[in-house]
């Protein structure tokens, strides 16, 4: 872990806005459990529309659920190399 100054836009919670170094617009900060809901929120429409005959639905359904799940994932791992507890269960 490192410590580094951010821009803080927004502390609104769940909808935090930072600027991290390096980077030319600031970022949305997601809460690890916010970004579980989102992922959950995801999957359902996919099953939804598996029923579907719209093929650009299915994959652009696919993909969102893909991306969410890859930063869950990724979310889960660095908190677990940190030894730091997840805010949901698994």
């Amino acid at each position: 872990m490192q410590t580094e100054p951010v821009e803080i836009y927004s502390e609104l919670s769940n909808y935090a806005i930072v600027r991290m170094p390096g980077r030319s617009f600031p970022g949305c900060v997601i809460q690890g459990d916010s970004l579980k809901i989102l992922l959950r929120h995801a999957q359902r429409v996919s099953e939804l529309v598996k029923n579907s005959d719209d093929e650009d639905l299915i994959g652009e359904t696919a993909d969102l659920v893909e991306e969410l799940q890859s930063r869950l994932e990724h979310y889960e791992q660095v908190l677990a190399e940190h030894g730091i507890r997840l805010p949901y269960t698994k």
